[in-house]
């Protein structure tokens, strides 16, 4: 403060609310409680903090899916199923057409994960093929390497193949304990179709990991090192990956 300058051009004003709050005997009140909504201003909006909260959800999934609407009759196939089985005694009376229902449901569910999902969300494809001296045996298919699976779609698809028989044999183990035998064929069938798919695509993804080991050992090794060295180093591929993935 510059000694030019009056003492009282220096003193602020006296807050006017300070001498409402003051009482004769010298206390300070507190000041009255405000209300954001009485002087229009509102609260922040509590933001998401990580990108996979604002993508959190079935919605956020099927955005990030390359195949939304292959994932959603995926899902919806396989609930469609448990949820008939499980409500058909409270809404439908006839046994034999919630019967049909079902087993309906489960042959499209069965169906759509083998030829459509499976080929579509992981790039994998199995069946059983008969050959002309009478013996069956599985063939698989699977997609080149150099394009991988959405990680969304290949989550989810695992996710389906591998709970959805958990539940299934949950519900055969609650029919027996309640002795509900007249819907333990429907189960059984459940529990066929879905651990069939389960094993096929377990052993056409180990099928495809060894194919790309194989590949992988064969080509790049032997054009690098060539001669006795390629073969040495392309066996142990072979063996250690044949060890882990079969």
């Amino acid at each position: 403060m510059s000694s030019s300058t009056p003492l009282f051009e220096t003193i602020e004003a006296d807050d006017p609310e300070y001498e409402q709050r003051t009482s004769s005997t010298g206390n300070i009140k507190p000041p009255p409680p405000t209300n954001p909504g009485l002087n229009g201003t509102r609260p922040a909006q509590q933001l998401a903090s990580t990108p996979g909260d604002a993508e959190s959800g079935i919605a956020g999934i099927l955005r990030q899916s390359t195949h939304p609407l292959v994932l959603f009759f995926l899902y919806f196939f396989r609930l469609a199923a448990i949820t008939v089985y499980i409500l058909c005694g409270f809404f439908i009376s006839n046994y034999v057409l919630s019967s049909v229902i079902v087993v309906v449901l489960l042959a499209m569910d069965f169906w759509n994960c083998r030829n459509v999902a499976g080929r579509r969300l992981v790039g994998l494809r199995y069946w059983n093929q008969v050959d002309d001296d009478g013996e069956s045996y599985w063939v698989f298919e699977s997609r080149d390497p150099s394009r991988p699976a959405n990680s969304i779609d290949s989550k989810m698809f695992w996710i389906a193949v591998y709970t959805f028989p958990l539940l299934w044999l949950a519900l055969l183990i609650v029919s027996f304990l309640k002795f509900n035998l007249s819907f333990v064929p429907i189960v059984v069938l459940a529990l066929v179709f879905n651990v069939t798919n389960a094993i096929g695509f377990t052993y056409a993804d180990r099928d495809a990991k060894q194919k790309w080991a194989n590949n992988l050992a064969s080509s790049g090794w032997n054009m690098g090192l060539g001669g006795l060295g390629g073969q040495i180093l392309t066996g142990v591929v072979k063996n250690s990956v044949g060890r882990v993935f079969g």
